[in-house]
């Protein structure tokens, strides 16, 4: 007899059967899960991996081009003082020491400098370091001998950098090697930030162990646990937001590139990847820039004490800022040196010894590179007429300039001390004044300094570049240029009689003399010496607008002038940059040149890539070019610019013209001696009346940085086909040297008077006018 089942039996097996067969389907599905998840992690991780190697293997960093000024030049006869050598020395980081025996140090006594340079590689080969002792004689250098004794014929210093063209993250480094740092700093980093890093394999189980229980009991992400390894990760890779995904996100990334690359590469990486402080709009990135920032050195030459400085901002370099929080960056730096002690890699008398040294930061707040904005954006604007903003902001090329720091710190003095002397004696009138200077070598037409304004390291408007103004009475040699090729000489009479134009929309132009004046027959010469107006617009409406215009544009002009009767006057505006651009074809002997602040481009190997050779082009012939130097000494000598000689010596021979501009807005003065021509203007950017006009402001400006410079004096040369004669000034005829009022006069052949004048007498006593015998060559 069968049983049958009971209902509660035939249940409860229902129930299992049904247990057993979702237990089965969930299986199933978290196997699918599970493997999906591993593919798709797979996935994810091979993903990863080639992000990881392909950033790490490419260019690591976007590098920006970085500029040079001119490399310091030293052989005996050099013309240097020992306050020259010793401030470009500082500038470039040079420590001050009572024995020079390593690289960046120097001894400075009164006659000489015992220096160690650091060595330099250039385009055209290596500067070794070298221990000189300099000697000097007055401002020149006497005799330069290695630490043997040896003569050393020439030597150079590594040029100053100046600055760089960044991204538009503007993140900045100086890229290093590791063995190219101290000991300490590797020690310091492992000690500080994490003591396994040669043994962990990216990621220290350890370190976040401890992490994750100090962040659950303060309920958020207080601290981070994270390897070195992992911090270059955050850093290169991701991003420093605390977030759950980007940890787990670094985690993996961490362990694929311990994996791929060896623990020195990393650790070499990850010194030029931190992040060390803010100087203005730029990040300082790395420990190579972080020593020039903050001790103006190469991290080579950094001690045990400024080494702990630099590790110790690590965990955050704006509260442990050593300029802005001193007490607590000496606090960090000193337990950064305790740390070192305790693991034994410094003794604790070497910890005490560091201890007790002050922190050594540099003044400054901004790398040297910051100091020179004006002349920098010159550099800029000419290397992208060639190279495109990607290149410049991220392959890292080499950029070698002509500025020269020294005559760049004397034009910023001479500028802004005459700016305050101005303010002071005028007051009120001279409120808000500004001013742009620009300096170059006439030689080689090769920019030296360029100052933007009165606060020399302004990164904002431009004013030697962009504050276009009327040049007033610069122009007016271009009119006497023109009118010499006209037929017209140095002699010729000149109305100065008040004119009158009618313009073609009605108005009348109805220029004056500065003194109100008119001064009847005068020569042409000394029209231009003393800057007069009416015979200056009398002599320019004879010859045509049209041939002042054009002379402009040969002298290098790139604008086409305006055919107005005011251009004479100098209505048309120009920047100092463009003024300098004339005067150099001027100083140049009638040879156009472009001016040049850029030598040589490299690649960040040293592969020459852009050279910038002299280029030359006869635009005034040198014969005309004589005559109108001539007329430009005399105005220095007795004309408008005559204060000069109040200041400087008269065995100084120089050319030069004042100008000022209608209503006395604007004070220029543009002039040249041997080897050094300077523009200078001043005014107000609201275009507002001045006190002074251009010999009251910006000659006195000009003056004071010639006579900081004193440079070679101009003595022209004397070209062929020119021949002096002694003129009456009254008549414009020909006279002899012993007659009153005869002046020694400089014709093209053939173009001097027929006429003759008889003085009547032979007084040997008369005015003689011989300053210009001794400095033009009679060859």
């Amino acid at each position: 007899m069968t049983k049958k089942r009971a209902p509660n039996s035939r249940r409860r097996r229902s129930k299992a059967i049904k247990k057993r067969s979702f237990l089965s389907r969930f299986g199933g599905i978290l196997l699918k899960l599970t493997l999906v998840l591993m593919v798709v992690g797979g996935i994810g991780l091979i993903y990863l991996d080639a992000q990881v190697r392909d950033k790490f293997e490419g260019k690591r960093w976007a590098l920006p081009a970085k500029v040079y000024a001119r490399p310091l030049e030293l052989y005996v006869g050099q013309k240097l003082s020992v306050s020259d050598l010793k401030r470009e020395l500082q500038g470039l980081g040079y420590a001050s020491v009572k024995k020079s025996t390593r690289p960046g140090t120097m001894e400075v006594a009164r006659t000489r400098v015992r220096v160690f340079t650091r060595g330099f590689f250039f385009p055209d080969g290596e500067e070794p370091q070298r221990h000189m002792l300099i000697s000097f004689k007055g401002n020149s250098i006497s005799s330069i001998r290695s630490a043997s004794g040896q003569p050393v014929s020439l030597a150079r210093l590594e040029p100053v950098l100046i600055g760089g063209i960044y991204t538009k993250e503007n993140e900045d480094r100086d890229l290093i090697r590791l063995d190219q740092t101290p000991d300490s700093l590797r020690q310091a980093l492992i000690a500080v930030e994490d003591r396994d890093f040669y043994d962990h394999a990216g990621v220290s189980v350890r370190g976040i162990a401890r992490a994750m229980w100090v962040n659950v009991r303060s309920g958020r992400f207080a601290q981070g646990g994270s390897t070195l390894t992992q911090q270059l990760v955050k850093n290169f890779y991701l991003t420093s937001d605390r977030t759950l995904a980007r940890k787990l996100l670094e985690i993996p990334m961490a362990l694929l590139l311990d994996a791929h690359y060896e623990k020195d590469e990393i650790l070499e990486a990850y010194l030029n990847e931190v992040y060390l402080g803010q100087s203005g709009a730029r990040a300082v990135h790395g420990f190579g820039l972080a020593s020039q920032y903050y001790f103006a050195r190469p991290i080579h030459e950094l001690q045990l004490h400024q080494v702990a400085l630099l590790v110790g901002l690590v965990k955050g370099p704006s509260f442990y800022d050593p300029r802005r929080n001193p007490e607590r960056s000496k606090k960090r730096r000193n337990l950064v040196l305790r740390l070192l002690a305790d693991g034994g890699d410094i003794t604790e008398a070497e910890m005490l010894k560091a201890q007790k040294l002050p922190l050594g930061v540099v003044k400054q707040q901004s790398l040297l590179k910051g100091a020179y904005p004006a002349y920098l954006d010159l550099v800029k604007r000419q290397l992208r007429e060639e190279y495109p903003e990607e290149a410049l902001s991220s392959e890292g090329l080499r950029v070698f300039t002509s500025l020269d720091p020294t005559v760049q710190a004397r034009a910023e003095t001479a500028l802004v001390k005459t700016v305050t002397r101005l303010q002071k004696r005028f007051g009120q009138r001279a409120d808000k004044l500004q001013g742009g200077m620009v300096v170059t070598d006439p030689q080689t037409a090769e920019v030296l300094a360029v100052v933007g304004g009165r606060n020399t390291r302004y990164q904002g408007f431009n004013r030697a570049l962009d504050a276009r103004r009327p040049i007033g009475s610069l122009v007016k040699p271009a009119v006497f240029l023109a009118a010499l090729e006209e037929g017209y000489t140095l002699a010729s009479l000149l109305d100065d009689a008040p004119i009158r134009v009618e313009m073609e929309d009605g108005q009348i132009w109805e220029p004056r003399n500065f003194d109100k004046k008119s001064h009847g027959q005068v020569a042409l010469h000394r029209a231009l010496s003393n800057s007069y107006n009416l015979s200056t617009a009398q002599l320019g409406m004879s010859i045509g607008l049209d041939n002042v215009a054009e002379m402009l544009k040969r002298l290098g002009m790139a604008r086409d002038p305006k055919r107005y009767p005011s251009l004479l006057l100098g209505a048309e505006s120009m920047t100092p940059f463009e003024v300098a651009t004339l005067y150099q074809t001027i100083a140049a002997n009638g040879f156009r040149m472009p001016m040049r602040a850029i030598r040589l481009v490299t690649t960040a190997e040293g592969e020459e890539l852009s050279r910038y050779p002299l280029e030359v082009e006869q635009e005034v012939s040198a014969a005309q070019m004589h005559l109108i130097q001539y007329a430009l000494q005399e105005v220095v000598r007795e004309g408008t610019a005559r204060y000069v000689y109040s200041q400087l010596p008269a065995s100084l021979n120089v050319a030069g013209k004042t100008g000022t501009s209608n209503g006395q807005r604007d004070s220029w003065f543009a002039g040249f001696a041997g080897n050094r021509l300077a523009v200078v203007w001043l005014g107000r950017d609201d275009n507002s009346k001045l006190p002074f006009t251009g010999s009251g402001g910006a000659l006195r400006a000009w003056t004071e940085y010639i006579r900081r410079e004193q440079p070679e004096p101009f003595l022209a040369a004397y070209p062929e086909g020119v021949e002096y004669h002694w003129v009456d000034e009254k008549s414009g005829y020909l006279s002899d040297e012993l007659c009153e009022g005869a002046q020694q006069v400089p014709f093209i052949a053939g173009t001097e008077p027929k006429d003759e004048v008889d003085c009547g007498q032979r007084d040997p006593v008369q005015r003689s006018f011989k300053w210009f015998q001794q400095w033009f060559r009679q060859e």
